[in-house]
């Protein structure tokens, strides 16, 4: 199945129904006075994260919605029924926002959470809610209000403990492929990774985290180059960033300038994740000279002033790989154990997720602009090289 991370849609809730215009006719009962009944509220439009999906792909094709109008009233004071609601399955992990205004509507991160998007349009009155002691007959109704409509925007992102971050050929789908049962394309040329993969680590019975591997960035993804950084909009929701470098790059650059592309790179896209937790991962050691495995370590440790935890890894060879597992559990667990003695720490977290979220949304919607400017320019330009000069014609009258 194709996978599909965004959608724009059209939700449309129902109509209410209107309200009845009826007066009580039996025989024996001259007098019978009005018994207009209301009309049915009309039904809303609700998103619901449901197991088992993993793309959008479902609203790239049909992207106009429409809830069920509430029934009119009758008479016997009998109201109409409401309109269905109408609910939108999405898979785990689906940001909901608004495309008129772009507000954030809501974050479906957990199963079975529901998220009314449209609200359903109000019943009408029916006369007999005008009765009064000065107004025995009322013909007086209400119609039924309309529903609400609203263009939404879905984005999907994967839900994992842990985000992989790297140049292509990296090593990072090798790396998933060596500590879980996860099974990403593997080859020895660029971008073999095109769609994010998720890889769930199981250390013990009671202990496991979630991996996600996405397509490799290259030097000036922050301004689209390659796949661009669309995809990194994935790792915002997780706790900590391995930056995969591979120590052996057959393409001539050294591994520290390599590394420092994706700093700079991670650094334009979002400065919030950038500041977050973040390990260097040096990969591919057994491609290296035992003698020289240290010295050039330490020389792109040099290079990039890195301050945080670093491990020395072969994914292909599985060495290392245990003791990362473990110091990456023993990460999460202690920042779970401090967000539930915390609840201020649990707030400011999610606090972090949401402006790494805002901060994505903007550089991606910036270089939607420049696309689309670059598109009119170029129309543009091919509209002045037409030269209606180039193509007179000399008519030439036959009698």
């Amino acid at each position: 199945m194709k996978f599909v991370d965004e959608a724009a849609i059209k939700v449309q809730a129902g109509k209410g129904g209107n309200g009845c215009l009826s007066f009580r006719r039996e025989k024996y009962i001259p007098k019978g006075g009005p018994d207009g009944g209301d009309g049915g509220d009309g039904g809303s439009v609700y998103l619901e994260a449901v197991d088992g999906l993993n793309t959008l792909i479902d609203f790239r094709y049909t992207r106009n919605f429409k809830a069920e109008n509430g029934r009119q009233g009758s008479s016997s004071e009998c109201t109409g029924r409401g309109g269905d609601d109408l609910i939108l399955k999405v898979p785990i992990g689906t940001t909901v926002i608004d495309e008129e205004s772009g507000d954030l509507l809501g974050d479906l991160t957990e199963l079975g959470q529901k998220l009314k998007v449209s609200q359903g349009g109000y019943h009408g009155l029916g006369n007999t809610r005008y009765k009064s002691s000065t107004n025995r007959a009322p013909r007086q109704t209400s119609p039924g209000q309309e529903g609400e409509i609203r263009e939404l925007k879905l984005e999907l992102k994967v839900l994992a403990d842990v985000g992989l971050l790297g140049l292509p050929n990296a090593g990072k789908s090798t790396f998933i492929r060596s500590v879980s049962a996860a099974r990403p394309k593997v080859a020895d040329y660029p971008f073999t990774t095109l769609v994010p993969n998720l890889g769930v680590v199981g250390l013990s019975a009671d202990k496991s985290f979630v991996v996600a591997d996405i397509p490799g960035l290259i030097e000036g993804a922050s301004e689209g180059a390659g796949l661009g950084i669309r995809f990194l909009k994935h790792l915002t929701r997780t706790r900590l960033l391995l930056h995969l470098v591979d120590m052996f790059p057959y393409e001539g650059n050294s591994a520290g300038d390599n590394a420092q592309v994706i700093e700079n790179e991670l650094l334009r896209f979002s400065p919030t994740m950038a500041a977050g937790d973040r390990w260097l991962v040096l990969n591919k050691l057994d491609l290296l000279p035992e003698d020289e495995v240290e010295e050039r370590c330490q020389a792109v440790i040099d290079q990039l002033h890195w301050q945080g935890p670093v491990f020395k890894i072969s994914g292909l060879a599985s060495v290392g790989t245990k003791a990362l597992c473990a110091a990456i559990m023993d990460h999460i667990d202690a920042l779970r154990d401090r967000e539930r003695a915390d609840s201020e720490l649990a707030v400011a977290e999610n606090a972090r997720r949401l402006q790494m979220q805002a901060e994505a949304r903007q550089r991606i919607e910036v270089l939607a602009q420049a696309r689309r400017q670059a598109r009119r320019q170029k129309q543009d330009d091919d509209n002045d090289d037409f030269d209606d000069d180039d193509y007179d014609v000399d008519v030439v009258y036959v009698e």
